[in-house]
Protein backbone atom coordinates (compact mmCIF):
# COMPACT_ATOMS: atom_id res chain seq x y z
CA UNK A 1 0.00 0.00 0.00
CA UNK A 2 1.35 3.43 -0.99
CA UNK A 3 1.64 6.21 1.55
CA UNK A 4 -0.35 8.67 -0.58
CA UNK A 5 -2.29 7.63 -3.66
CA UNK A 6 -5.04 8.80 -5.96
CA UNK A 7 -7.70 6.69 -7.61
CA UNK A 8 -9.50 7.86 -10.76
CA UNK A 9 -9.03 11.50 -9.79
CA UNK A 10 -10.94 14.02 -11.91
CA UNK A 11 -11.14 17.78 -11.85
CA UNK A 12 -12.99 19.91 -14.36
CA UNK A 13 -14.81 23.16 -14.94
CA UNK A 14 -18.38 23.13 -16.13
CA UNK A 15 -18.94 25.38 -19.15
CA UNK A 16 -22.62 25.14 -20.00
CA UNK A 17 -23.18 21.56 -21.11
CA UNK A 18 -19.45 20.98 -21.57
CA UNK A 19 -16.87 19.83 -19.05
CA UNK A 20 -13.36 21.21 -19.42
CA UNK A 21 -11.09 18.64 -17.76
CA UNK A 22 -7.98 19.80 -15.92
CA UNK A 23 -7.25 16.29 -14.60
CA UNK A 24 -8.73 13.11 -16.03
CA UNK A 25 -8.69 9.71 -14.28
CA UNK A 26 -5.36 10.32 -12.55
CA UNK A 27 -3.93 7.30 -10.72
CA UNK A 28 -0.61 8.00 -9.03
CA UNK A 29 1.13 6.91 -5.82
CA UNK A 30 3.83 8.22 -3.51
CA UNK A 31 5.88 6.60 -0.72
CA UNK A 32 7.97 7.79 2.20
CA UNK A 33 11.71 8.11 1.72
CA UNK A 34 11.33 9.21 -1.90
CA UNK A 35 11.82 12.60 -3.57
CA UNK A 36 9.20 13.06 -6.30
CA UNK A 37 8.66 15.75 -8.88
CA UNK A 38 5.52 16.42 -10.89
CA UNK A 39 6.62 18.04 -14.11
CA UNK A 40 4.44 19.93 -16.56
CA UNK A 41 4.03 23.09 -18.56
CA UNK A 42 1.66 25.87 -17.54
CA UNK A 43 -1.91 24.64 -17.84
CA UNK A 44 -0.96 20.97 -17.58
CA UNK A 45 -2.82 20.54 -14.27
CA UNK A 46 0.18 20.04 -12.00
CA UNK A 47 -0.75 22.78 -9.51
CA UNK A 48 -4.34 21.52 -9.47
CA UNK A 49 -3.06 18.02 -8.66
CA UNK A 50 -0.96 19.39 -5.79
CA UNK A 51 -4.00 21.31 -4.51
CA UNK A 52 -5.98 18.05 -4.42
CA UNK A 53 -3.14 16.12 -2.75
CA UNK A 54 -2.89 18.86 -0.11
CA UNK A 55 -6.68 19.23 0.36
CA UNK A 56 -6.64 22.85 -0.68
CA UNK A 57 -9.34 21.87 -3.17
CA UNK A 58 -11.67 18.90 -3.60
CA UNK A 59 -11.85 16.62 -6.66
CA UNK A 60 -14.98 16.46 -8.77
CA UNK A 61 -14.71 12.68 -8.54
CA UNK A 62 -12.16 10.13 -7.39
CA UNK A 63 -10.25 9.67 -4.16
CA UNK A 64 -7.03 10.81 -2.47
CA UNK A 65 -5.87 8.35 0.20
CA UNK A 66 -3.37 9.00 2.97
CA UNK A 67 -1.96 5.83 4.53
CA UNK A 68 -4.92 3.93 3.09
CA UNK A 69 -7.59 6.34 4.36
CA UNK A 70 -9.71 8.65 2.18
CA UNK A 71 -8.65 12.16 3.21
CA UNK A 72 -12.32 13.18 3.24
CA UNK A 73 -12.71 10.81 6.20
CA UNK A 74 -9.80 12.48 7.95
CA UNK A 75 -11.31 15.91 7.26
CA UNK A 76 -9.58 18.38 4.96
CA UNK A 77 -8.68 20.87 7.67
CA UNK A 78 -7.41 18.15 10.02
CA UNK A 79 -5.42 16.62 7.18
CA UNK A 80 -3.74 19.92 6.34
CA UNK A 81 -3.06 20.71 10.00
CA UNK A 82 -1.71 17.33 11.10
CA UNK A 83 -0.69 15.16 8.15
CA UNK A 84 1.17 17.32 5.62
CA UNK A 85 3.35 20.38 5.28
CA UNK A 86 2.92 22.74 2.33
CA UNK A 87 5.62 24.96 0.82
CA UNK A 88 4.43 27.67 -1.55
CA UNK A 89 6.32 29.46 -4.32
CA UNK A 90 5.57 32.82 -2.71
CA UNK A 91 6.42 31.51 0.79
CA UNK A 92 3.07 32.56 2.40
CA UNK A 93 4.82 33.63 5.57
CA UNK A 94 3.24 36.07 8.03
CA UNK A 95 5.12 39.29 7.22
CA UNK A 96 4.85 40.98 10.62
CA UNK A 97 6.38 37.96 12.40
CA UNK A 98 9.98 36.83 12.66
CA UNK A 99 11.19 33.61 11.08
CA UNK A 100 11.12 31.97 14.52
CA UNK A 101 7.58 33.20 15.19
CA UNK A 102 6.36 31.90 11.81
CA UNK A 103 7.61 28.42 12.67
CA UNK A 104 6.25 28.59 16.21
CA UNK A 105 2.83 29.61 14.92
CA UNK A 106 2.53 26.43 12.86
CA UNK A 107 3.54 24.37 15.89
CA UNK A 108 0.79 25.96 17.95
CA UNK A 109 -1.89 25.05 15.42
CA UNK A 110 -1.11 21.36 14.95
CA UNK A 111 -2.59 18.61 17.10
CA UNK A 112 0.45 16.39 16.58
CA UNK A 113 2.59 15.46 19.55
CA UNK A 114 5.55 17.81 19.83
CA UNK A 115 8.32 18.32 22.40
CA UNK A 116 7.47 20.61 25.31
CA UNK A 117 10.31 23.02 24.55
CA UNK A 118 8.93 24.22 21.24
CA UNK A 119 11.15 27.30 21.19
CA UNK A 120 14.27 25.15 21.09
CA UNK A 121 12.76 22.89 18.44
CA UNK A 122 11.87 25.89 16.26
CA UNK A 123 15.36 27.38 16.49
CA UNK A 124 16.96 23.98 15.85
CA UNK A 125 14.80 23.40 12.79
CA UNK A 126 15.69 26.79 11.37
CA UNK A 127 19.38 26.16 12.07
CA UNK A 128 19.16 22.76 10.38
CA UNK A 129 17.62 24.35 7.31
CA UNK A 130 20.32 27.04 7.20
CA UNK A 131 18.84 29.95 9.17
CA UNK A 132 21.04 31.13 12.06
CA UNK A 133 19.50 32.38 15.32
CA UNK A 134 20.31 35.99 14.47
CA UNK A 135 18.36 35.65 11.22
CA UNK A 136 15.62 33.62 12.90
CA UNK A 137 14.89 36.63 15.11
CA UNK A 138 14.46 38.98 12.14
CA UNK A 139 11.17 39.81 10.48
CA UNK A 140 10.82 37.52 7.46
CA UNK A 141 10.54 40.61 5.25
CA UNK A 142 14.16 41.38 6.18
CA UNK A 143 15.35 38.03 4.76
CA UNK A 144 16.28 37.19 1.18
CA UNK A 145 13.97 35.12 -1.02
CA UNK A 146 16.07 32.01 -0.51
CA UNK A 147 16.08 32.52 3.24
CA UNK A 148 12.32 33.01 3.29
CA UNK A 149 11.88 29.76 1.38
CA UNK A 150 14.05 28.00 3.96
CA UNK A 151 11.80 29.41 6.69
CA UNK A 152 8.78 28.09 4.79
CA UNK A 153 10.36 24.62 4.67
CA UNK A 154 11.15 24.74 8.40
CA UNK A 155 7.56 25.77 9.08
CA UNK A 156 6.29 22.82 7.02
CA UNK A 157 8.53 20.45 8.98
CA UNK A 158 7.74 21.88 12.41
CA UNK A 159 4.44 20.03 12.86
CA UNK A 160 6.17 16.63 12.72
CA UNK A 161 4.53 15.49 9.47
CA UNK A 162 5.67 12.73 7.12
CA UNK A 163 4.83 14.45 3.84
CA UNK A 164 6.03 17.74 2.34
CA UNK A 165 4.28 19.13 -0.74
CA UNK A 166 5.86 22.06 -2.56
CA UNK A 167 4.46 24.16 -5.40
CA UNK A 168 7.24 25.61 -7.62
CA UNK A 169 9.37 26.23 -4.51
CA UNK A 170 12.36 27.49 -6.50
CA UNK A 171 10.41 29.57 -9.02
CA UNK A 172 11.49 32.87 -7.46
CA UNK A 173 15.08 31.86 -6.73
CA UNK A 174 18.34 32.04 -8.65
CA UNK A 175 20.10 28.90 -9.87
CA UNK A 176 22.51 28.65 -6.92
CA UNK A 177 19.71 28.93 -4.38
CA UNK A 178 17.59 26.48 -6.37
CA UNK A 179 20.34 23.87 -6.03
CA UNK A 180 20.52 24.40 -2.26
CA UNK A 181 16.74 24.10 -1.81
CA UNK A 182 16.60 20.91 -3.91
CA UNK A 183 19.40 19.44 -1.78
CA UNK A 184 17.30 20.12 1.32
CA UNK A 185 14.34 18.27 -0.19
CA UNK A 186 16.53 15.30 -1.16
CA UNK A 187 17.98 15.17 2.35
CA UNK A 188 14.51 15.22 3.92
CA UNK A 189 13.46 12.27 1.79
CA UNK A 190 16.60 10.17 2.00
CA UNK A 191 17.83 10.87 5.53
CA UNK A 192 14.56 11.60 7.34
CA UNK A 193 12.19 9.26 5.46
CA UNK A 194 9.82 12.02 4.36
CA UNK A 195 7.57 11.78 1.34
CA UNK A 196 8.57 14.87 -0.65
CA UNK A 197 6.46 15.93 -3.65
CA UNK A 198 7.56 18.96 -5.66
CA UNK A 199 5.59 20.47 -8.53
CA UNK A 200 7.89 22.13 -11.06
CA UNK A 201 8.32 23.09 -14.69
CA UNK A 202 12.10 22.65 -14.39
CA UNK A 203 13.61 19.70 -16.24
CA UNK A 204 16.78 20.11 -14.15
CA UNK A 205 14.92 19.62 -10.87
CA UNK A 206 13.01 16.67 -12.35
CA UNK A 207 16.31 15.01 -13.31
CA UNK A 208 17.37 15.07 -9.66
CA UNK A 209 14.21 13.37 -8.41
CA UNK A 210 14.06 9.71 -7.47
CA UNK A 211 10.79 9.52 -9.38
CA UNK A 212 9.41 12.11 -11.78
CA UNK A 213 5.89 12.18 -13.13
CA UNK A 214 4.86 14.28 -16.12
CA UNK A 215 1.41 15.77 -16.57
CA UNK A 216 0.22 16.43 -20.11
CA UNK A 217 -3.29 17.70 -20.70
CA UNK A 218 -4.52 16.27 -17.42
CA UNK A 219 -2.99 12.81 -17.84
CA UNK A 220 -0.02 11.63 -15.82
CA UNK A 221 2.89 9.44 -16.90
CA UNK A 222 6.14 8.26 -15.39
CA UNK A 223 8.91 10.37 -16.89
CA UNK A 224 11.83 8.75 -18.62
CA UNK A 225 14.09 10.77 -16.33
CA UNK A 226 12.89 8.92 -13.23
CA UNK A 227 15.77 7.32 -11.34
CA UNK A 228 15.74 3.69 -10.34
Amino acid sequence: MSFIETNELNYFYQDGDQRRFILRDVNVSFDKGVFYTILGQSGSGKTTLLSLLSALDAPKSGVVRYDGVDIRSIGYETYRRNKIGIVFQNYNLVPHLTAFENVLLAMEITENELPEDRNTVAYNLLDYIGISKSKADRLVTQLSGGEQQRVAIARALSTNVDCILADEPTGNLDEEMEIEIVEIFKKLAHEHNKCVIVVTHSQEIARQADVSYTLRKGNINLSESANE
